[in-house]
């Protein structure tokens, strides 16, 4: 297993906090939002911010790098599943997948090259 630390010798990353903050988002949208009731969106509301959270909590004490590529493989997922779940004509719900997958994407994305920068260096 590969632990990486930050340039700090930290493995508490902003990235992390990002994601974490996504996560109870996800999480707490369903009823935000009003989509509880609708089985399909809120369920993967609920799974994907669950291990999302569990996965930046985890990351928060000691950065693994699959940690953030099962979050970069969520935000994919996470982006594709109106469509793929059948809820992509509700563009409440739909948007909100897209924004906060993309988002979710971007920040693991951004923490898998600050590791491999960081990795790299002598």
């Amino acid at each position: 297993m590969v632990h990486v630390m930050d340039k700090r010798g930290s493995a508490n990353n902003w990235q992390d906090w990002v994601n974490l903050i996504l996560a109870v988002w996800l999480f707490i949208s369903p009823w935000v939002l009003n989509f509880a009731g609708q089985q399909r969106p809120a369920w993967d509301a609920w799974i994907v911010g669950v291990v999302v959270a569990v996965l930046s909590i985890a990351a928060l004490t000691q950065v693994q790098v699959w940690e953030e590529w099962i979050n970069l493989l969520l935000g994919a997922w996470l982006f594709i599943s109106p469509w793929v779940l059948g809820f992509s004509s509700d563009a409440t719900i739909s948007w909100n997948a897209w924004i906060v997958g993309i988002l979710i994407f971007l920040v693991a994305a951004s923490e898998i090259s600050g590791v491999r920068q960081i990795a790299g260096r002598p």
